[in-house]
């Protein structure tokens, strides 16, 4: 059951492989002068352009991962999903390159951008008056505060001067097409790496209203809270095509021809992962079937122990259905290969794997340790980074005889 499980899942992964999706894509397309790529498939989206277009100028901003060496390529690294200094680093390049474009050759430019998740980390620049470790502090608040990728990305995206459209901004008057690869629910390209080259979600009076209500204004710095509280200026977004060239739903329906008797969810698996858990706990109550679905839960932090919302997951299906009467496996997984700062992509874990965890499975739990607790039970799902990224892909099997 496990195997099938996992290859189930890796059916889904190879569904939004970046170099296909980009190759689809480029059909038609006239030929770009220049070439950006941002996020965590930004390699292998990359690679896929210089295929077709050899030697296009190009700046690639993405993780510690290996990168294809292309012809005519500035490669800047960037940390995720906390942002570093080498984040801040590529982000300023990436706004210098751009403007550099616009100066040279002017609305003669085509910039062709290649959206993927992670972009958001791996490359920042702050708004004037806020540094990069506040804006990392902010952003650690905002995982830690539970909060869905829409909300934080309307928090980062007012405290940016890369995020919402500020790429698109600083490549003017030069042409730009983007090319996204989703890693959110719903597919919105202003969300995808807190959209760069499509726009801003929302303005800044929703982003100070996101921070209150989630109980994080009184621990901003005033830098923060001073640029949070500023009025928005009048600025309409130029218009530029983007492309939606892979999504988690994709990946879904990838799965789904894998396994045609299996029944998928439609609705998205989003939320805390205890109100996921409880939602797969009564699939897996409905007796024999199989169930495939996509989508991002969120963790509230309330330990120091290490691991992602994935593993929380499968951790907390593991002890809620360890007793279930029938064999079940449920796998829960990034797309990316990793979950969390961890070197695992999820869980995958079955009726004995609260009792291989052992006599501090709960207490790892409350700690938020699903990497400690899962790793006891030899049920991580581990494999090397996938370089794609379009969420998270969860499935339930119970074999009911």
């Amino acid at each position: 059951m496990r195997d099938h499980v996992r290859a189930i899942f890796e059916a889904g992964v190879a569904a939004a492989d970046p170099f296909e999706a980009v190759t689809a894509a480029l059909r038609g397309l006239s030929r770009p002068t220049h070439l950006i790529a941002l996020g965590k498939a930004a390699p292998r989206m990359a690679a896929a352009v210089h295929a077709q277009f050899p030697g296009i100028p190009s700046l690639i901003v993405t993780t510690d991962q290996p990168v294809p060496d292309l012809e005519n390529t500035q490669v800047m690294i960037g940390d995720h999903p906390v942002p570093s200094e080498r984040s801040a680093a590529a982000g300023e390049a990436a706004l210098e390159w751009l403007a550099a474009i616009a100066r040279e050759h002017g609305p003669k430019a085509h910039v062709l951008a290649l959206i993927s998740g992670g972009g958001s980390a791996l490359c920042v620049a702050p708004v004037a008056g806020v540094t990069l470790a506040q804006k990392a502090a902010v952003n650690a608040s905002l995982l830690g505060a539970g909060l869905d990728i829409v909300r934080m990305n309307i928090v980062r995206q007012a405290l940016s001067r890369t995020k919402g459209g500020g790429l698109l901004r600083a490549a003017l008057p030069a042409q730009m097409t983007s090319l996204v690869l989703s890693d959110v629910v719903g597919d919105d390209p202003r969300a995808v790496a807190s959209g760069p080259t499509a726009g801003p979600i929302s303005d800044i009076a929703e982003a100070r209203q996101i921070v209150r209500d989630a109980g994080l204004w009184a621990d901003m710095p005033v830098s923060v809270q001073a640029a949070l509280s500023r009025e928005d200026r009048a600025n309409a977004m130029p218009r530029a095509e983007v492309r939606m060239i892979g999504s988690n739903a994709l990946s879904v329906r990838a799965m789904s021809k894998a396994v045609p008797e299996a029944r998928v969810i439609d609705a998205a698996l989003e939320g805390d992962v205890a109100e996921a858990a409880a939602q797969i706990v009564t699939l897996a109550r409905l007796g024999s079937g199989m169930w495939l679905m996509g989508g991002e839960t969120t963790v509230l932090l309330r330990g120091t122990g290490r691991g992602g919302r994935n593993q929380e997951l499968a951790l907390r299906v593991a002890r809620a259905l360890r007793d279930l009467d029938h064999p079940f496996v449920f796998l829960s997984g990034g797309t990316d290969g990793r979950d969390g700062p961890t070197d695992a992509a999820g869980g995958i874990v079955d009726n004995g794997t609260w009792a291989r965890i052992g006599p501090e499975a709960q207490a790892l739990l409350e700690n938020n340790d699903s990497y400690a607790a899962l790793s006891r039970a030899g049920d991580l799902l581990q494999m090397p980074a996938t370089g794609t990224n379009v969420a998270d892909l969860q499935i339930l099997w119970v074999d009911a005889g």
